[in-house]
């Protein structure tokens, strides 16, 4: 039995590992939801599986170092490896949350925050996505908010005040070419960064796009106003209460962008 003991160690770390992949890849791929990828197999019942896994790999390796056949002992190491770096990632991902405001809704303008088409507006309203919130409105008067930060700091604090404590480097972007030239090089520099889906109206001055995260699938709408010399840029996810920071992120990648096609 303890021969075998680092195999099925083995055996079951692996499991675990496909446990992970179909959480984070099924719903970009439409096997399952969102929901179920992100709320019941990783943050409910991942932590669970992978102490289960990591308490089999552990008491295999110290079986087999101590009684043999010792050759088995990289199996439950490497059974004992798979356990350790997810719950390694789940530590990264958590202190990342940590480190940024549990906001999904990011501008350069703050005090008037680019806005969205109708279709947008009205294709995130079919899908049930975030609401598109005032910004000088504090978080603990929202409902997404109310019960999160209920006895945070930032429940008195509005978006407004929240981007611009937390991201000051999202400054709007000036330009001094024709306005029709500035939306082309917007909406080449949101294909630069893979954003798909990309509208152009010149006669609004703003160029939409969507983005779409590697991990879940988590699509984002990101929207330019192009107008009176300035460029200014807004992300906003469709669903969930924090974006680990991705918005803000997606904003200054955006810029670097810009000014890239600006300066051509």
């Amino acid at each position: 039995m303890i021969a075998k003991l680092p195999k099925y160690a083995l055996w079951l770390a692996l499991a675990l590992l496909l446990w992970f992949a179909v959480a984070i890849f099924g719903p970009k791929f439409g096997v399952i939801d969102w929901q179920t990828g992100l709320g019941t197999m990783v943050r409910t019942a991942g932590p669970i599986f992978i102490g289960v896994t990591a308490l089999l790999a552990l008491v295999a390796l110290v079986l087999v170092l101590w009684k043999g056949p010792r050759p088995q002992w990289w199996k439950a190491a490497l059974a004992l490896a798979i356990p350790a770096a997810l719950m390694a990632g789940l530590a990264w991902v958590a202190d990342r949350a940590a480190s940024v405001p549990p906001i999904h809704d990011v501008s350069t303008d703050t005090a008037n925050p680019p806005s969205f088409s109708a279709a947008t507006i009205a294709q995130r309203e079919e899908m049930g996505a975030n609401p598109l919130n005032d910004y000088q409105t504090p978080l603990g008067q929202l409902e997404p908010w109310q019960e999160a930060l209920a006895d945070s700091p930032l429940a008195g604090k509005s978006h407004a005040r929240v981007i611009g404590e937390s991201f000051p480097e999202l400054q709007p972007i000036p330009f001094d070419i024709p306005r029709d030239q500035a939306i082309a090089r917007v909406s080449a520099a949101m294909s630069d960064i893979g954003l798909t889906d990309i509208r152009s109206d010149v006669q609004a001055g703003t160029v939409e796009g969507t983005a779409e995260t590697f991990a879940f699938g988590f699509k984002d709408d990101v929207v330019a106003r192009v107008q009176d010399g300035v460029i200014d840029l807004r992300s906003v996810s469709r669903v969930g209460l924090s974006d680990l920071g991705y918005n803000a992120a997606r904003l200054r990648e955006l810029s670097d962008a810009i000014e890239a096609r600006l300066n051509d």
